[in-house]
């Protein structure tokens, strides 16, 4: 256990910028810890006390079987970096609880209900806000969790000031704390989350969680556990960790499906694709008795810091395309990065053989998309001009007051600051010259978005007759492999972030692809129709 010991701070320590009070003889810790020690000596963090951000040192020095807390609250990292703190912390200026079936949303309805054919996703369909609010949001938005949790404040947890952290239990109240069924408790709610879901929301659990989430002796929470046990236990969004190791200083990634997907031997992945690439150290941090694993990066790189959450994912249970038989959260594919852009998601999803659901008029058995941000911008020409996701979303500022430069960490949209962005490379244009580019670029995407629907109503219409008329089933087989295809490559750009700035080429592309399936679909219903009214 010794050879793996080096680590434990690595993993255990959550945040790192205060000085603890707690008397205890530091120096017995590198007896134990002395690799993470020799590291932490020659970092930028070199002096900060173990007591920052562990406490109950006396006693894990008397038992080592008795573990130290570990304080996970990113206020620590503030203390010393406060403009990094608060700028992560800086409220949108996306009102909450908007929905994305909304008539000025990227999905809006009737159609993203009928395509959607009663996923939990047609219940409360979200915009998001600001990463201070990634976790409250989603233990409230009405698909994951029955409705179970609410605000404290009612309404009023919406006028909650940005630049700071909020903790969730002290915003949210559990209105069954007696339970932990997971169920719809309201209405036009439903229970979608799982045990992987929070795992890019925070990194509260990640010592109590194998590696991909397996079951293990040891580890507290798997990708089977109940949700609400495991939400429970979650207080903090996006800590510092998942991208800065509090003991080193290295920059880091955490999410164990992109560690997978990054290391993966003999698999396409978009990241052959992106103009640069960073090496990874994978190294195995478990010392609990369970393997765990972190990947430190040779130089900070957003792209992958960020591809942590930003990406198509795996996350739920279901259906083996193959055979027809569940995919259960036993699965490592319930916590699973495709990593692949829209050119090649079709491709791999039929190597994997996985599903998501059935739709519930077609009969197809289709993908539910995430968020594929990372992949669909690796390749694309900012990316091969050198933009990266720090380059638009993180750029470097100035201390109004101390004229210092540091990285903001809003991340949010470059318009909030243009000069800082987009006219650092288009110099000899204007932020309103550069803000009508981009309001093109919007505006033609959404209309072939808008395009492709028509062409899928057309399809479930002849659908419908189709399955009225008594069609054969090889024939609605056939259709049901087209209504797969145009459901993936039209699905994959509302779940997208700004996909008509990141790669507009391959949303064309792929959208033009949906289209095409779908007027095939439709062609061949419509035949197969016409032939049996013939032969009435």
């Amino acid at each position: 256990m010794r050879s793996r010991a080096w680590i434990t701070a690595a993993a255990v320590a959550g945040l790192f910028a205060s000085f603890g009070a707690e008397a205890a003889d530091l120096s017995r810790c590198a007896s134990c810890h002395n690799p993470i020690a020799s590291e932490h000596a020659g970092s930028a963090h070199k002096g900060v006390a173990c007591t920052t951000c562990h406490t109950g040192l006396d006693e894990h020095l008397k038992s080592a079987k008795t573990r130290p807390t570990v304080n996970m609250d990113p206020a620590k990292c503030g203390m010393c970096h406060a403009n990094q703190y608060a700028s992560l912390y800086k409220t949108s200026d996306r009102p909450a609880r908007q929905s994305k079936k909304a008539a000025s949303g990227p999905a809006p309805d009737p159609f993203f209900d009928r395509a959607l054919g009663g996923h939990g996703f047609t219940k409360e369909h979200d915009l998001p806000r600001a990463h201070t609010w990634m976790a409250i949001d989603q233990f409230l938005v009405d698909r994951a969790f029955g409705g179970r949790f609410e605000p404290k404040d009612g309404w009023l947890y919406t006028t909650l000031p940005g630049g700071k952290h909020y903790k969730v239990w002290d915003v949210l109240k559990d209105t069954h704390p007696e339970s932990n069924e997971h169920k719809p408790f309201k209405p036009g709610t439903a229970a979608a989350g799982n045990g992987v879901c929070w795992s890019c929301k925070s990194a509260d659990l990640m010592l109590d969680w194998a590696y991909m989430g397996d079951k293990a002796e040891g580890a507290k929470f798997s990708r089977a556990s109940n949700a609400v046990d495991s939400v429970r236990a979650v207080n903090h969004a996006l800590n510092c960790n998942f991208c800065h190791d509090p003991h080193n200083a290295k920059p880091r990634v955490i999410r164990d499906g992109l560690i997978d997907a990054l290391t993966r031997k003999n698999d396409v992945s978009a990241y052959d694709l992106a103009a640069r690439k960073t090496k990874l150290d994978v190294r195995d941090v478990g010392v609990r008795g369970f393997d765990r694993k972190i990947a430190y990066l040779e130089k900070p790189d957003a792209n992958l810091m960020c591809a942590q959450c930003h990406v198509e994912y795996i996350c739920n249970p279901g259906v083996d395309a193959k055979t027809g038989k569940p995919i259960g959260m036993d699965s490592r594919l319930t916590n699973h990065f495709p990593f692949v852009n829209a050119d090649q998601i079709e491709a791999y999803y039929e190597k994997i053989g996985y599903r998501d659901f059935k739709h519930s008029m077609t009969g197809a058995l289709l993908i539910k998309m995430q968020h594929p941000d990372a992949e669909t911008f690796f390749g694309s020409k900012h990316d091969k001009a050198g933009a990266t996701c720090q380059t638009c979303h993180m750029p470097k500022v100035k201390d109004e007051k101390t004229g210092k430069t540091y990285t903001l960490h809003w991340s949010t949209s470059p318009r909030h600051y243009m000069q800082e962005t987009c006219l650092t490379c288009h110099k000899d244009k204007t932020a309103e010259q550069m803000n009508a580019a981009i309001d093109a670029m919007h505006g033609y995407y959404d209309g072939k978005v808008r395009e492709t629907e028509s062409r899928m109503n057309d399809m479930f219409n002849a659908f419908e007759n189709a399955i009225a008329a008594g069609v054969d089933s090889k024939t609605l087989d056939e259709a049901r492999r087209l209504h797969a295809s145009a459901h993936v490559n039209w699905e994959y750009w509302t779940a997208v972030n700004g996909a008509w700035f990141h790669n507009p080429d391959m949303a064309v592309r792929s959208l033009a692809k949906a289209a095409k399936a779908a007027q095939d679909a439709a062609a061949l219903l419509q035949k197969a129709c016409a032939e049996k009214n013939a032969a009435r």
